[in-house]
C-alpha cells in the first residue's frame, strides 16, 4: 500500500512519521446513477484519527452531492464522477480545518464538543485549543454524531474516586498500626517497671543492712551487693532506670561536703558574670541597626521569590515564546507547582481590570499548556483566589465568575473541582473575601445542573 505524509505541507520530509495510504478511487454506474467508491476511504480514516463518515460526508458538502458512507460494508459513495486528484485535494482542506493543530501543525488532535455546542481540536503534542469555524455544513454533522469518546477519558472520574477510596483505606491501615506499636510499648513499660520495683525492695534491704553494721567487712558486702544491684538493672531493655546505692562512711560524707562548697562557689561566679550580660544586651540593637544601615548602603536588596519568578515569566512571555513550549519553561523554574502557577496567573493577568474574563479567554492556550499533568485544576483554581484577594482591581474581582466560565466552557476545569475549592475557600483564612460572594450563583449553577443531568 502506498504512503504518503499528512498533510500538504509536509509532502517533501522524508522524515515526517505521520503517514496515511494514497487515495484509491473507482467510479461505478452509469447515467443519474452515475457514483465514485474512495476504496481506502477507512483506511484513510483510521490513519487521521476521524470517522469515516465526517470525510465522505465533508465530500458531499464541498461538492453539492449526496454522499453515504455504509457502516456494515465500510464504503464510501459520492454521487457523480470525480476525478481522484480532485478528491485528495478536498481531502487536504479537511485536514486542514479538523485534523492538523492550529498551533503547532501537529495532526495528533482529538475532537472535543464543549459544553456551549462549540467545537474544539485539542491538541495531544502542545495543548493547544483550536477553535473550529462553526460556519461550515460539517459542524452540525459533527455535533448531530459526535465521535466516540475514549475509554480513558470515560473512567477518569471513577478512577479519581477508586484513588481517593485506596487514600482513605491506607490512613486506616495506618492508625491501626499505630494502636497496635502504641499497646506493644505499654505492656514492655509495664514489664520494666516491675523489674525496676524488684530491684528498689532488694537495694533498700541491703542498705539497712550497711547503716546497722559499719565495719570494713560491712563495707565491702555493700559493695558486692551493689555491683548485683547494678547487674540486675542492666539486664533491662532500656537502661534509664537504674538505680545507685548511696555510701554512708565518713570519708564518703566529707567528698561530698567539698564538691558541694565548690559548686556554690562556682553558682556566685555565674552570677557575677550573668549580671554584666544585660549591658551588653542593650547594645545589640543599635548593632542591628547599623548593619542594616550598611547594607543598603553597599547596594544590596532582597528579592522576594514570587516577585523574582513573576518577572522571569514576564520576560519569557515579552519574547513571544509560543505557549507549546511554556510547560518546559515553567519546569526549569524554582518553585513549587503552586508558586509557579501563582506566578504565571500574576504574570498574564497583572494590571486586569473591566474585561478581565475577555483577557483569560484570549491566553488560555497557557493555561492548558501549564495544567496538563493530574491535580493541576486545584492548583489554578488557588491561584485564582491568591490573584484576586492580594493583586487583583475590584473590576477584576466582580468578573470571577465569567473568568470560572470561560475556563469551565473550555474544559480546564471540571464542577467537582470547582465545589470543593469553593466550599473550602468559605471555612478558610480568606472566607470573608468578596470573592466568595461573586462566585456563590456559578457554583449554584453548577450544581443545579448536575442535579438535572442526574436525572436525565
Amino acid at each position: 500500500m502506498a504512503l504518503q505524509n499528512i498533510g500538504a505541507g509536509n509532502k517533501d520530509d522524508a522524515f515526517y512519521r505521520y503517514k496515511m495510504p494514497r487515495m484509491i478511487t473507482k467510479i461505478e454506474g452509469r447515467g443519474n446513477g452515475i457514483k465514485t467508491n474512495v476504496v481506502n476511504m477507512v483506511d484513510i480514516a483510521k490513519a487521521l484519527g476521524r470517522p469515516a463518515s465526517y470525510t465522505t460526508k465533508f465530500f458531499g458538502c464541498e461538492l453539492g452531492a449526496q454522499s453515504k458512507f455504509d457502516e456494515k460494508t465500510g464504503t464510501s459513495h459520492v454521487n457523480g464522477a470525480h476525478d481522484t486528484s480532485k478528491l485528495a485535494g478536498l481531502l487536504e482542506n479537511f485536514i486542514k480545518k479538523y485534523v492538523q493543530c492550529y498551533g503547532c501543525g501537529n495532526p495528533e488532535t482529538e475532537i472535543i464538543i464543549t459544553k456551549t455546542q462549540m467545537i474544539i481540536l485539542k491538541c495531544a503534542a502542545c495543548g493547544f485549543l483550536s477553535d473550529v469555524d462553526m460556519r461550515d455544513k460539517l459542524t452540525t454533522f459533527i455535533l448531530k454524531n459526535p465521535p466516540e469518546q475514549k475509554k480513558g477519558s470515560k473512567d477518569k472520574k471513577a478512577m479519581r474516586r477508586a484513588e481517593k477510596e485506596r487514600l482513605k483505606e491506607g490512613e486506616v491501615a495506618d492508625e491501626e498500626q499505630k494502636k497496635l506499636k502504641k499497646d506493644v510499648v505499654k505492656k514492655k513499660g509495664s514489664s520494666t517497671s516491675s523489674k525496676v520495683v524488684a530491684a528498689k525492695t532488694s537495694t533498700k534491704k541491703k542498705t539497712t543492712v550497711s547503716d546497722e553494721d559499719h565495719s570494713p567487712a560491712g563495707s565491702q558486702a555493700d559493695e558486692n551487693e551493689a555491683a548485683a544491684a547494678a547487674a540486675v538493672d542492666t539486664d533491662d531493655d532500656d537502661g534509664d532506670d537504674i538505680q545507685w546505692q548511696t555510701d554512708t562512711s565518713v570519708e564518703a560524707a566529707r567528698q561530698r561536703i567539698q564538691e558541694q562548697l565548690s559548686a556554690v562557689t562556682a553558682g556566685m561566679v555565674m552570677l557575677s558574670t550573668t549580671e554584666e550580660k544585660p549591658k551588653s544586651v542593650k547594645n545589640s540593637p543599635e548593632r542591628e541597626e547599623k548593619s542594616k544601615v550598611n547594607g543598603h548602603a553597599n547596594g544590596v536588596k532582597s528579592i522576594h521569590p514570587h516577585e523574582k519568578l513573576v518577572g522571569e515569566i514576564k520576560e519569557y512571555l515579552n519574547k513571544g515564546s509560543p505557549a507549546s513550549q511554556l510547560k518546559s519553561f515553567l519546569g526549569s523554574l524554582s518553585g513549587t507547582p503552586q508558586e509557579v502557577m501563582d506566578a504565571l496567573f500574576e504574570a498574564l493577568f497583572s494590571g486586569a481590570g473591566k474585561g478581565f474574563s475577555k483577557e483569560v479567554a484570549k491566553k488560555k492556550n497557557y493555561l492548558v499548556a501549564a495544567t496538563q499533568e493530574e491535580g493541576s485544576q486545584l492548583v489554578l483554581l488557588n491561584a485564582i483566589e491568591a490573584f484576586c484577594v492580594g493583586k487583583a482591581s475590584p473590576e477584576a474581582v466582580k468578573e470571577v465568575a465569567l473568568v470560572l466560565k470561560v475556563l469551565y466552557d473550555n474544559d480546564l476545569l471540571e464542577e467537582e473541582f470547582v465545589v470543593e475549592w469553593y466550599k473550602k475557600g468559605l471555612g478558610g483564612s480568606n472566607k470573608g473575601s468578596q470573592i466568595w460572594k461573586n462566585i456563590k450563583p456559578f457554583v449554584e449553577w453548577l450544581q443545579s445542573a448536575e442535579s438535572e443531568s442526574e436525572e436525565e
